[in-house]
């Protein structure tokens, strides 16, 4: 029996990989070819489901302190997630940042660093952002751009927001108030012709281009190019082949609504598995009960498994009984 192990991550309670070993653990027998890919879907993430990080930059931090940022260098490929920069949780979370002056400047210095030290092909995970500059502040540490031509640079995105739409969409995750949402909307606007002015590129409109507070726009302004981050993972890590070879497939999440069929880990595994008529379990933290699931798709709830407190507090002891009891109902 051959079972692909590939969740996404549990949201402060386990990592996308952390959740994976878990759940093998739980299936784990000599007669089960078990195989692990964690996934992540653009967002935070991203630098574990493609290797790792095996690099470590101080940076400007999104509110001006320097903070160590983890990324990774194999070869002429990088892969940097903006949120080991510029993210939410470096400002301490929406109650201490300063949505006005957060900035993506710590995440353009890991983008330079990464040319200088060779790279040609730079994968920026994006999602989890403090900032919403239009990605203004990455621009800067990465001047002049004319170094990053012929690169490939690739934003995998995991929204598909417009530039215009950021501020009011993510402003109040950022602890922006009404006005400044506002004032950001305005930054936006102006940043926008800005940047159609020197770089040619009207990023208004772009689908995907708001994604972290408009740093994806930033980054196609200067050539970069916007794609789904689920799509692009699944590509990376060969899931496709993993599971048209597979018996049964086991997803996950932190929790299961209407958003998980829309460009999510969940929603991307059940679209292959449904190409190759295979199985599949969604273990997840907590499930809406209104979303609708998909044929072909069994959900397994740690919170009406085991209650809110131990689903939290226990959340990879929980994936390890998950994955024994899926087998033992679904094995032969």
């Amino acid at each position: 029996m051959r079972i692909i192990v590939c969740p996404d991550k549990f949201r402060g309670t386990a990592t996308a990989t952390q959740a994976a070993q878990a759940l093998a653990e739980g299936i784990s027998s000599p007669q089960r070819d078990v195989v692990t890919l964690p996934l992540a879907d653009g967002g935070e993430g991203t630098l574990d489901a493609l290797g790792g990080s095996n690099r470590v930059s101080q940076v400007t931090g999104p509110l001006g302190d320097p903070v160590q940022a983890r990324w990774r260098i194999s070869g002429d490929l990088a892969v940097i997630e903006m949120a080991e920069a510029s993210g939410l949780l470096l400002a301490g979370g929406p109650q201490h940042n300063d949505p006005l002056a957060a900035s993506t400047l710590g995440t353009g210095e890991v983008i330079a660093e990464a040319r200088a030290s060779g790279a040609r092909r730079i994968i920026v995970g994006v999602g989890g952002s403090a900032s919403t500059d239009g990605g203004l502040g990455a621009i800067r540490a990465m001047e002049p751009i004319v170094r990053f031509s012929g690169i490939d640079l690739i934003v995998a995105c995991d929204v598909a927001t417009s530039f215009l739409n950021a501020p009011s969409i993510f402003g109040p995750q950022k602890g922006a108030t009404e006005a400044q949402i506002e004032l950001l909307k305005r930054r936006l606007s102006l940043l926008a012709e800005m940047y159609l002015d020197e770089y040619g590129v009207d990023v208004t409109n772009m689908p995907r281009s708001g994604a972290a507070g408009g740093l994806a726009g930033g980054l196609a302004a200067v050539g970069a190019r916007l794609v789904d981050g689920f799509d692009l993972i699944a590509e990376e890590v060969e899931l496709e082949d993993a599971m048209s070879t597979a018996d049964l497939v086991i997803t996950g999440e932190g929790r299961l609504d209407s958003e998980s069929f829309n460009g999510k880990v969940v929603g991307g595994v059940a679209v292959i598995a449904e190409r190759h008529d295979v199985p599949v379990v969604a273990v997840v933290g907590e499930r809406d009960p209104e979303t609708t699931v998909p044929e072909g798709i069994s959900v397994v709830s740690l919170i009406e498994s085991f209650g809110s407190e131990r689903a939290f507090q226990e959340t990879t002891a929980c994936l390890i009984s998950v994955g024994s009891r899926i087998i033992s109902s679904s094995a032969p």
